[in-house]
């Protein structure tokens, strides 16, 4: 464990968006800080600090929260290879309400696959289910980066149109391009989503 951490509990994420998103869920819901979240800095990096996690023997949880990208089930394959070589049994297929396992060590992991273990997409596509129901603004920017789509204009690639729609509409709020984490701090974006409670009960059973 370095110096500046102070848990034996951790949750190891792609990016520095990630962390800020659960930070200001775990305000919002208050849960406690009894774990680190750790910004990896891309998927790669993510899988390189496993084996490094597993060896400290203070360890007790790690969580992992990764992107489901363009294919889901390749992605779940992969971490039930890697979690399967430190002896956790992981079923077949991810349930919706996320993985929590604990292996013959008595060490606890936490999977989570954004958006909602069931579909492919990313952080983004988590933040954009949180955008209120009765929202007028969504449909817009909707409708305006399919028109580009049609006209070849967009210097996007397809699988990251969820970052073109979502960062779009929070350059339309009050404060234009506030951070996902943020939003959901002042509240642009709604918590009471199913996802997002699924998602915060694997939180707060992971790290209970």
């Amino acid at each position: 464990m370095s110096n500046k951490e102070k848990f034996n509990k951790k949750l190891l994420v792609e990016g520095v968006d990630d962390q800020h998103v659960v930070w200001s869920l775990c305000l919002k819901f208050e849960i406690p800080k009894n774990f680190e979240v750790i910004d990896c800095k891309g998927i790669t990096n993510l899988y390189k600090e496993l084996p490094v996690r597993f060896k400290q023997s203070e360890i007790e949880t790690i969580g992992i929260i990764i992107d489901a990208d363009s294919e889901i089930k390749k992605s779940w394959e992969e971490i039930k290879k890697t979690l399967s070589s430190y002896e956790f049994t992981i079923p077949e297929k991810i349930p919706s309400e996320g993985i929590i396992a604990t292996n013959n060590s008595g060490i606890k992991i936490g999977v989570w696959i954004m958006p909602n273990n069931n579909e492919n997409g990313m952080l983004e596509d988590f933040i954009t289910f949180l955008v209120p129901k009765e929202d007028k603004i969504l449909p817009i920017v909707d409708e305006t980066l399919k028109n580009i789509e049609n006209q070849g204009l967009n210097q996007y690639s397809l699988i990251h149109k969820s970052k073109a729609t979502i960062h779009s509409w929070l350059a339309l709020q009050s404060d234009p391009g506030t951070p996902m984490g943020l939003a959901i701090t002042k509240k642009y974006l709604t918590t009471n989503e199913e996802t997002c409670l699924i998602f915060i009960n694997w939180l707060k059973n992971l790290y209970s």
